[in-house]
């Protein structure tokens, strides 16, 4: 099949490399993270995936999603935390589901680099609430799970 019967058949190819990584933004994330492969579905669907890689220690800010959040864990090993629980390690092949509106955080750990591939729903355009960044003392502190 040639790219242009992949067009005929009214589905779409994104290849990869095609589009820009782009580094996360410190609104956002503390540390170094990279945000590539960036795909939002168009219009009825509401689907949006991204792939993100954080280097050691790096992690996102505490978050919520209005419509709840699939990561897939790819590579290295990461921590993530809903608010009020105990931070849980992650590693290639967990699945974690973030509930609806639920405060959490996700990175890596602090000597290994970490990838996930991130699956959000929008509502009305917006996939994320952004909020503070997680403090050293919540995201090295208390209880670590691990499987």
């Amino acid at each position: 099949m040639t790219d242009t019967d992949v067009a005929k058949t009214d589905m779409q190819v994104q290849r990869a490399g095609s589009s820009a990584a782009i580094a996360g933004p410190a609104d956002w994330f503390t540390g170094r993270v990279r945000i590539d492969r960036i795909f939002t579905a168009p219009a009825p669907a509401r689907i949006g995936i991204a792939v993100v890689n954080f280097e050691p220690g790096a992690r996102t800010h505490w978050h919520s999603h209005p419509l709840g959040q699939a990561l897939l864990v790819t590579d290295g090993v990461g921590w993530t935390q809903c608010e009020g629980g105990a931070r849980t390690e992650i590693r290639p092949g967990d699945l974690i589901w973030c509930n609806c509106g639920r405060r959490h955080w996700h990175g890596a750990a602090p000597t290994t680099a970490m990838q996930h591939v991130a699956v959000n729903e929008l509502l009305d355009g917006k996939a994320v609430d952004w909020q503070e960044p997680v403090s050293d003392e919540v995201y090295l502190g208390g209880p670590l799970e691990t499987a």
